[in-house]
């Protein structure tokens, strides 16, 4: 199992997160990334990698 999260203070809202996840853990909502479907995450890590500001985590627990 794995545990996202975003840093709300580093989040500019660009949509990659939202993009690139291949089983839509992200959405967007006011202008914010929000791990709306956290239980999804395949632990792929590749919200964290288009994230340029550095504003998502990802951590197997």
């Amino acid at each position: 199992m794995w545990q996202v999260s975003v840093d709300k203070d580093k989040c500019v809202g660009d949509g990659e997160c939202v993009d690139v996840c291949p089983v839509d853990v992200w959405e967007l909502i006011d202008g914010k990334a929000e791990p709306v479907n956290a239980e999804e995450c395949l632990g792929c890590e590749s919200c964290v990698e288009v994230c340029e500001e550095g504003a998502i985590t990802v951590e197997e627990v």
